[in-house]
C-alpha cells in the first residue's frame, strides 16, 4: 500500500469517505479507542483501511496520515518497529501465535506513539486463540491499539466485539472501483470498467484482472458454465474443468513462494554450502512441508470460492433481466448467455440456484467437505430443467 507523491495513507481507499473522516478524527484523538474492529465485505478493503490507520497513528504531521513522513513509508512498507501486522496463509489462526502477539502487545512502543496490533482474518481465530485475545483486549496496556479485521461482527465473539469500536466498510461501486483503477493503475477506462463490475466491488480482484490477461480469460470460462449445464455429462466436466482451472491458479500463486521458502530452509541450515544435511533439518522440512500443504488447501478453497461468487453473478444477472430490475449487469459481455438462461428458468429458480451455490461452499469452506465432490454436486443441481 504505498503513496504517491503528494498522496495520503487515505487514498487507497476507495469509496470509504465517511470511514476516513472517522479515522482521521480518531489518529487525531477525537474518539481514541484502544480497540477497533474493521468489518466490511470481501474487497471493501478492510487490511489497507487498517494499515492507513496505523500510520495515521505513528504520523509524524499533521494531520494526521501525511503519506510523506518516515513513519508513514515505514508503517506502509511494513518495517515500522511499532506496527505488528498478523496474517495467515493456514484456514485458522490458533493459539500459540496470538499469545505470543499478547507478549509483544504488553511491550512500550519503542517510538513516541503507538504500539499497534493488526489481526487480519480475525473471523479465523481459534476458540482459544480468541480467548487469548480478549484478555489483552480486556487490560489493555496505556500505548497499546488493537485493530482486528473480520467480515462482519458475528465473526468474533460477542465479548471482544463488545470492546472494540467499530468501523463498517461498504462495498464500493462499480464507478468508484473503475476510477481508481484509471487513477492509479493507468488502466483503459472500457477494461476499468469491465474489470470493476467483474470484481463486484471488490479492489484486489478488479486489479488482478486488470493487470492480468489470464485472469480474464479464465473468469470468462466459469461465467459461461451456467448456459451449458444442459446434461449430466456436461455437468461433470464443467466441475472438472473448474477443479483443475482454480488448482492451476492456485498453484501459480503458492509455487514460486514455496520454493523460495525452501530454498531459504536449505542456505539458513547450511545445506547449499556444506552439501549435506544436519540432524535439525529434517524436521524444520517436514514442519515447512505440513505449513505449505496448509497454505495451499486455503489457497485452492480461496480460488474456488471466487469462482462460484462469480457463478451468482450470473444468476443474480439472470434474476435482474426476468424481473426487469434496472442498472448494468455485472457480466454485460455475455448477455446472450444470460437471456438463455432466463429463457430456460424462473427467477425463483435462480434464487434457489444461488442458494444451492453458497450451501455448496459452506460444504467445503465449514465441514471439509472435497472440493470436486462438491462441486460435482453443485453442477447438477444447477443443471438445465429437461423441457
Amino acid at each position: 500500500m504505498t503513496t504517491a507523491t503528494g498522496a495520503t495513507v487515505w487514498d487507497t481507499l476507495v469509496g470509504q469517505r465517511g470511514v476516513v473522516e472517522s479515522l482521521r478524527a480518531a489518529a487525531a484523538g477525537k474518539g481514541m479507542n484502544h480497540a477497533f474492529l474493521f468489518t466490511g465485505p470481501p474487497g471493501s478493503g478492510r487490511s489497507n483501511a487498517a494499515v492507513a490507520f496505523a500510520a495515521a497513528l505513528q504520523c509524524e504531521e499533521q494531520p494526521p496520515g501525511c503519506g510523506t513522513c518516515h513513519s508513514c513509508h515505514t508503517v506502509l512498507a511494513g518495517s515500522h518497529a511499532d506496527v505488528t501486522v498478523v496474517r495467515t496463509d493456514r484456514l485458522s489462526i490458533g493459539v500459540d501465535e496470538v499469545r505470543e502477539l499478547v507478549r509483544r502487545s504488553a511491550l512500550a512502543p519503542v517510538g513516541r506513539r503507538w504500539q499497534v496490533m493488526i489481526v487480519e482474518d480475525a473471523d479465523r481465530l481459534t476458540e482459544q486463540a480468541a480467548n487469548a485475545l480478549l484478555k489483552a483486549i480486556e487490560e489493555p496496556t496505556d500505548r497499546t491499539v488493537w485493530i482486528l479485521c473480520a467480515p462482519t461482527v458475528e465473526d468474533l465473539l460477542p465479548t471482544i466485539r463488545s470492546r472494540c469500536r467499530l468501523v463498517t466498510l461498504a462495498t464500493p461501486s462499480p464507478e468508484e472501483v473503475a476510477g481508481f483503477l484509471v487513477r492509479t493503475d493507468g488502466v483503459d477506462p472500457a477494461l476499468a470498467s469491465y474489470c470493476a463490475r467483474a470484481s463486484q466491488g471488490h479492489i484486489g480482484r478488479a486489479r488482478a484482472l486488470a493487470r492480468d490477461e489470464r485472469a480474464r480469460n479464465r473468469r470468462k470460462e466459469v461465467v459461461s458454465i451456467p448456459a451449458r449445464l444442459t446434461s449430466l455429462g456436461s455437468c461433470m466436466n464443467a466441475a472438472q474443468n473448474l477443479v483443475e482451472t482454480t488448482q492451476e491458479e492456485a498453484d501459480l500463486i503458492t509455487g514460486e513462494l514455496d520454493a523460495r521458502e525452501r530454498a531459504d530452509l536449505d542456505t539458513s541450515y547450511g545445506v547449499v554450502e556444506r552439501g549435506r544435511r544436519p540432524r535439525e533439518y529434517s524436521p524444520a522440512a517436514a514442519a515447512l512441508e505440513r505449513a505449505q500443504k496448509t497454505r495451499a488447501k486455503r489457497r485452492h478453497l480461496d480460488v474456488v470460492d471466487r469462482g462460484l461468487m462469480d457463478l451468482v453473478s450470473v444468476y443474480r444477472d439472470a434474476i435482474a433481466i426476468a424481473t426487469g430490475g434496472g442498472g448494468t449487469l455485472v457480466n454485460e459481455e455475455i448477455r446472450h448467455d444470460i437471456e438463455q438462461v432466463v429463457r430456460t428458468s424462473s427467477p425463483e429458480l435462480n434464487l434457489r440456484r444461488i442458494g444451492w451455490i453458497f450451501d455448496a461452499r459452506e460444504q467445503m469452506l465449514e465441514f471439509n467437505v472435497p472440493v470436486p465432490l462438491a462441486l460435482e454436486s453443485l453442477m447438477v443441481a444447477l443443471k438445465v430443467p429437461a423441457r
